[in-house]
């Protein structure tokens, strides 16, 4: 099964990757070994069960070998440079009129860091709060923090992270409209976005702390029905089958997997596949 086309991997991704030390030739095609670590992401198989024998045509690396690479390059921050220098070069296909702000609780079976029991998925997750733009494309990830956290949970730094990624991927921030539901209706939010010259377009929740009866802050009701799109988002996401549920103990690895998952939908988008 191709994920991304061979052409594709060698244009917009082999050259943002680390070449090997002392300019060593690899063991195998370097773009069959990146198809290799997508075929993982889609699937969700275990790295021990990667067919690897029909993953590259000349001879193959074992799974050991393809996971070294993975790790190593996320070791490096090779995956999320990727992904913001993807976002940098192709930002003219972004629909950035607003943005989508949402949190995510996804199951986690292995252990490991930032993980806590989640009561409304009776089991152990992971909560992670994404940005998407108009289209549902996504923008950035934050830090995960354990499933027993609320999603404003220290929402202000987790904030700051999220612009943090955007202004590294040189997209302006002030004049942003930024739609997120009433789970997000609090004064350091609020307070955080007006600091960049970002608009906050979030009903107010009457069970917020800071829920006033006299508050006049305007809501745009057709700019907040485009907060559906980061639903799109979310359905894209759980189209590759290795972040539907998370298995990978190791936080760094997790997070590799969403900068992977972010560059694939965004080639999608700017190289659609053909169609018959």
């Amino acid at each position: 099964m191709e994920v991304l086309p061979k052409d594709m991997i060698t244009r917009w991704i082999l050259p943002h990757l680390p070449a090997r030390p002392g300019g060593r030739r690899a063991a195998a095609d370097p773009a069959e070994l990146v198809g290799a670590i997508c075929y993982k992401l889609k699937t969700g198989c275990q790295w021990r069960w990667l067919p690897v024998k029909a993953l590259f045509t000349g001879e193959p690396l074992s799974w050991q070998g393809v996971y070294y690479h993975f790790n190593a390059w996320g070791k490096q921050g090779a995956w999320k440079n990727l992904w913001l220098t993807s976002l940098r070069l192709h930002r003219r296909a972004l629909d950035l009129s607003s943005v989508q702000l949402d949190g995510s609780h996804t199951l986690a079976k292995n252990g490991g860091a930032a993980i806590g029991y989640q009561g409304r998925k009776a089991g152990r997750t992971t909560n992670a709060l994404f940005l998407a733009d108009n289209q549902g494309l996504p923008l950035a990830v934050a830090t995960p923090q354990a499933g027993n956290r609320h999603d404003t949970f220290e929402l202000e730094r987790v904030f700051a992270e999220l612009c943090s990624l955007l202004e590294a991927a040189e997209l302006r921030l002030d004049g942003l409209f930024l739609n997120a539901d009433k789970a997000f209706d609090v004064t350091a939010l609020r307070q955080a976005g007006a600091r960049r010259g970002i608009e906050a377009n979030i009903p107010r929740n009457r069970r917020s702390a800071d829920w006033q009866t006299d508050d006049d802050t305007p809501l745009d009701p057709e700019l907040y029905r485009r907060r559906l799109a980061i639903e799109r988002l979310n359905a894209w996401l759980d189209g590759f089958k290795a972040l539907l549920v998370r298995y990978e103990t190791s936080l760094q690895n997790w997070m590799a997997l969403h900068w992977m998952a972010f560059t694939l939908l965004l080639l999608r988008k700017i190289a659609p596949h053909p169609t018959s």
